[in-house]
């Protein structure tokens, strides 16, 4: 890679591992610890620090012991972009413990991959929003042929990432790319088969949301089909409501939707239910439902139009 090139890898990398380090949950528990009054939005470098320290010296133990200290300047290098090598990124993985498609990411955003972007940030389409997405995406030039999410349940009872394969038909020539919008929920977004890479460029859509590009891995010729793969990784505030349920928004019609989630056996919920929304986030009807034996839920619709259905449980 070219410097300029390393650099925004670097950035990349190092955005997405801050992001990690303020999550709620185990990486974030692991550095407060060492702070005697932390703050969530703030992430405290000698605090990494010493969870570094205490990695590398446990894993040498012949040799003399890791300091904080000596580590400050490496961990400050690490999260702001400027300084983030291999071998340190792999000091934070096992510090911290980093799950294996996480650390995953984080080895490919360094490497200067371009089919993963990161993104951040809550809340389900308001009302009203429909015609600032028009705006951001453009004209609608293809159509949902079919749609299947599979979304995994962590131990923490919090949504942590989705599967989805995307078949798209192109309804106009020369089609290069599809629009893609999610609220600021989202960690990342991964491509894979049938993707070449992301564009890029995020556009805010309102507050909440935002809209990026997803170029194809060839152009379509009107009536020309293509199977899209990608991943989305997740982020929660303490006390979301949104982390416990999982919505897909039809603002047009979309065919063959298939969602399943799949909780983690170590905090399965007490109640799940199959449920319609409105664009308010207002609860419409819910229905209860039950796991099958791979601790999951399911549910397929022929087509999905104006309206706001998945999961809940608690």
């Amino acid at each position: 890679m070219s410097d300029a090139a390393r650099l925004t890898a670097q950035r990349a990398a190092a955005e997405y591992l801050r992001q990690l380090l303020l999550k709620p949950g185990a990486y974030r528990t692991s550095w407060q610890r060492q702070v005697a009054r932390p703050r969530d939005d703030v992430i405290n470098q000698l605090a990494i620090a010493e969870v570094i320290a205490s990695h590398l010296t446990s894993g040498h133990a012949a040799e003399a012991p890791v300091m904080p200290y000596q580590l400050r300047d490496i961990v400050s290098g690490a999260l702001s972009g400027s300084q983030l090598s291999a071998e340190t990124l792999e000091w934070f993985i096992g510090a911290f413990g980093i799950a294996a498609h996480e650390a995953g990411q984080l080895r490919r955003l360094l490497a200067g991959s371009s089919r993963i972007g990161v993104l951040s940030g809550t809340l389900a389409i308001p009302p009203g929003l429909e015609p600032d997405v028009d705006a951001a995406v453009g004209p609608r030039l293809h159509q949902t042929l079919s749609l299947h999410d599979h979304i995994w349940v962590g131990p923490d009872g919090l949504i942590d990432r989705s599967r989805t394969l995307h078949v798209i038909e192109a309804t106009a020539p020369g089609v290069d790319r599809i629009p893609f919008v999610t609220n600021n929920n989202v960690l990342t977004l991964e491509v894979g088969h049938g993707c070449k890479e992301l564009t890029g460029q995020l556009r805010w859509v309102g507050d909440e949301f935002f809209a990026t590009e997803i170029l194809l891995s060839r152009m379509l010729d009107t009536g020309e089909t293509l199977t899209l793969e990608y991943w989305l990784t997740y982020r929660w505030q303490p006390g979301d409501p949104e982390a416990r349920e999982y919505r897909c928004a039809g603002m047009r019609q979309l065919h063959n939707l298939d969602i399943r989630v799949e909780f983690h056996p170590d905090c399965l919920p007490e109640q799940v239910w199959w449920a319609h929304w409105d664009g308010s986030g207002r609860v419409l009807e819910r229905e209860l439902v039950t796991l099958d034996t791979q601790h999951a839920v399911h549910r397929y619709l022929h087509s999905l139009e104006k309206t706001v259905a998945g999961f809940c449980w608690q």
